[in-house]
């Protein structure tokens, strides 16, 4: 029993860390987490008003932005992987 709870527990432990990479679709959090319209909110702006309008889209294009560099640097460590084998 001791020798199969060791590998079995590893292998828990393993499963749980990678879990959190599955999911590769989420937002990343910018601006230590700051709401967005807290954000926009805090900068004196009326919600509704064209400025708040502003706020949100440039917020919605910064984080589209980073979505995409996240998603480019990802392929590129897949690719670099895929193409030199003997390198990690």
């Amino acid at each position: 029993m001791r020798s199969i709870s060791k590998p079995l527990i590893a292998l828990t432990v393993a499963g749980l860390l990678l879990s959190a990479c599955a999911r590769r679709s989420d937002v990343p959090v910018m601006s230590a987490g700051e709401d967005d319209d807290a954000l926009c909110r805090a900068n004196g702006v009326v919600v509704g008003s064209p400025q708040y309008v502003a706020c949100r889209k440039d917020r919605d294009v910064a984080r589209g932005n980073a979505t995409a560099r996240a998603d480019s640097a990802q392929r590129r460590l897949g690719e670099y992987m895929l193409n030199k084998p003997d390198r990690h």
